[in-house]
C-alpha cells in the first residue's frame, strides 16, 4: 500500500490517497509526522448516505515486514465496512463488533498466526451525531465536549491474538462544537530525559487547544509531540486523526 504525502508543517504529512469525506456539519483529517516506519495506518470512508466509517489501526512490526498484513486490514476495512453498514437499518453497534471480527480473521490469516494490531474503528452517524465505536487494545480516545475530556478506553483486547476474540461496541454523542482526538501509540509513548508524555499529557493539551478544525487539530497535536520532545519525533510512527463537529451542527 502506497501513500502519497502533502505536508502540513514541516514533518507533518497528510495522505492524500485516502480520500477524505466531505461530512454535514463536522470534518475529519489524519496526518503522519514524515515517513511511516512501522504498521500505523488510517482511513475513512462514506458508508452510507448518514454514516462515514474512520480507523486507526497500528499492526506489529516493521513497514517491510508487515506490508501485506496493512494492505489486506485495510481491503477488508473497506469492503466489509460498506457491505456491514450501508443497510439503512442496520443495527451499528452489531455491525461494528463484526467488523471487528472480520478484521481480527484477515489479521490472522494473511499473518500466518498471532499478529497483534491494536484499533480503533468509529462509525459517525451525522444525522443522531453519534459514533458507535469499538477500541481493540488501541490507545484510548479523547472526546472534547462542554463537559471537558473524556477517554474512551479498550472495548477488547487488540486484534490479530485470538481467532475468536470478540469486542464490543458503545456509543458516544458527539454534540455540536465536541471533537474527537485519536493518537498511535508513538505519541503516547514520546519521551523527554526519561519523562513518558503519557495519555494525560495529551489530553491536558487537548482542552487547551485552539485548533480551528480537525486538521489543525492534528497538526498541534503533533508539534505538541516535538516541542515535548525538544526534537523531531522519529522514535515511532506519530499519527493523529480528529473527528470534529461543527458548534452550529445539528442533531
Amino acid at each position: 500500500m502506497h501513500f502519497l504525502l502533502r505536508a502540513e508543517k514541516p514533518k507533518a504529512k497528510a495522505v492524500e490517497s485516502v480520500q477524505v469525506p466531505v461530512l454535514r456539519d463536522a470534518e475529519l483529517a489524519a496526518i503522519y509526522y514524515g515517513e511511516r516506519t512501522g504498521g500505523d495506518f488510517y482511513d475513512f470512508f462514506r458508508a452510507s448516505p448518514d454514516r462515514v466509517i474512520f480507523g486507526l489501526l497500528d499492526v506489529a512490526g516493521r513497514k517491510e515486514q508487515n506490508l501485506a498484513i496493512v494492505s489486506a486490514a485495510q481491503q477488508t476495512f473497506r469492503a466489509m465496512g460498506q457491505e456491514l453498514l450501508r443497510p439503512e437499518d442496520v443495527n451499528e453497534a452489531e455491525a461494528m463488533v463484526e467488523l471487528a471480527l472480520q478484521l481480527n480473521r484477515t489479521i490472522l490469516s494473511v499473518g500466518g498466526g498471532v499478529h497483534s494490531c491494536p484499533a480503533f474503528a468509529g462509525c459517525y452517524n451525522e444525522s443522531l451525531g453519534i459514533v458507535c465505536y469499538f477500541n481493540a487494545g488501541h490507545t484510548p480516545a479523547l472526546l472534547r465536549d462542554a463537559t471537558g475530556v473524556t477517554e474512551l478506553p479498550a472495548t477488547g483486547l487488540p486484534l490479530g491474538l485470538f481467532s475468536h476474540a470478540t469486542v464490543d461496541a458503545p456509543m458516544a454523542a458527539l454534540p455540536p462544537g465536541a471533537a474527537l482526538l485519536l493518537v498511535s501509540r508513538g505519541v503516547v509513548e514520546a519521551t523527554c530525559k526519561g519523562e513518558e508524555l503519557g495519555i494525560e499529557g495529551v489530553k491536558e493539551h487537548f482542552q487547551r487547544s485552539t485548533a480551528a478544525t480537525a486538521k489543525e487539530l492534528c497538526v498541534d497535536t503533533i508539534d505538541s509531540v516535538r516541542q515535548f520532545m525538544c526534537r523531531p519525533p522519529t522514535h515511532n510512527d506519530v499519527t493523529v486523526l480528529a473527528l470534529r463537529r461543527e458548534r452550529n451542527g445539528a442533531a
